[in-house]
């Protein structure tokens, strides 16, 4: 039983797949952050474009 203890203590690949699944999620936010922001940069360009050729009525 002790031996099965030990074993457990030092077993770290459960931590492992915590920090790969944590990594996952930051990249994750980081990526829908940078889109969010591209697309509202071009939603206001493609605007300032439309009502600069006239299709703004």
């Amino acid at each position: 039983m002790k031996n099965l203890v030990a074993r457990f203590v030092r077993d770290e690949s459960g931590a492992t797949a915590i920090e790969y699944g944590l990594i996952a999620a930051l990249i994750s936010v980081v990526i829908i952050t940078v889109l969010t922001n591209i697309g509202t940069a071009l939603s206001t360009k493609f605007g300032a474009v439309n009502t600069g050729l006239g299709g703004g009525s």
